[in-house]
């Protein structure tokens, strides 16, 4: 019976585990794919665009990254979409989007985050001790990677200032600037934590960062 339940305990162990680096890679596919899309299109208008799919993508993307960081207990991740959710939702509602989709699916989106907190409050005991634990992440490493974090959120608060002033969703230079160097500390940081999904994540990133402060730069001249 002991070997039954431990066998047991074992897969179920192993099933979250995949099932988290799942969630985690599919999350960073779609986050890659908006900035490739855009990429394309940039490279196309010869301009850097900020289309609708852009921020759809981003919301989904984000939805399942959140739930990746909660289940890996890392709250430099859980920090950095926690911030942008919101945001990606406002750039949809600057496009003329958000009131086309379904009621039911806006207050599902709405809601997300604040039910996930909750359930984190109602957890506490347990869940605020992995979150901020040294024995699972070093508190230097935590600090560098919530400081990667909160660089790489800046650039949505930057963005969304921005619009906010035009009426307009744009993508502007500090938007890329900020992103580049929060991409470099995430990255440095992934490797470190030998986390594969923030790696994968992040080296497709820096190029598509890197090119948009270079045609930004064309396109001002």
């Amino acid at each position: 019976m002991k070997n039954i339940l431990a066998e047991n305990f074992f897969l179920n162990e192993l099933f979250i585990k995949y099932f988290t680096l799942s969630l985690g890679f599919l999350a960073q596919i779609l986050f890659s794919s908006r900035m490739i899309i855009q990429w394309i299109s940039a490279e196309k208008n010869k301009k850097v665009t900020s289309d609708l799919i852009f921020w759809q993508v981003s919301l989904v993307a984000s939805f399942f990254l959140f739930i990746y960081g909660y289940l890996r207990h890392d709250f430099s991740i859980m920090l950095g979409q926690l911030i942008t959710y919101y945001i990606y939702i406002r750039n949809i509602q600057l496009h003329d989007a958000w009131m086309k989709y379904h009621i039911v699916f806006r207050y599902v989106l709405y809601l997300f985050p604040i039910v996930a907190i909750m359930l984190s409050l109602w957890n506490s005991a347990f869940d605020l001790y992995k979150l901020f634990s040294r024995d699972n992440i070093p508190l230097w490493l935590l600090m560098w990677g919530s400081l990667g974090q909160i660089l790489f959120t800046m650039r949505f608060i930057y963005q969304w200032i921005y619009s906010e002033k035009i009426k307009k969703s744009e993508l502007p230079m500090g938007f890329w600037i900020l992103s580049l160097t929060g991409s470099l500390m995430i990255f440095i940081y992934s490797i470190i934590r030998k986390d594969p999904v923030l790696f994968a994540g992040h080296i497709i990133g820096i190029i598509v960062y890197t090119r948009n402060i270079i045609i930004l730069n064309k396109s001002d001249k």
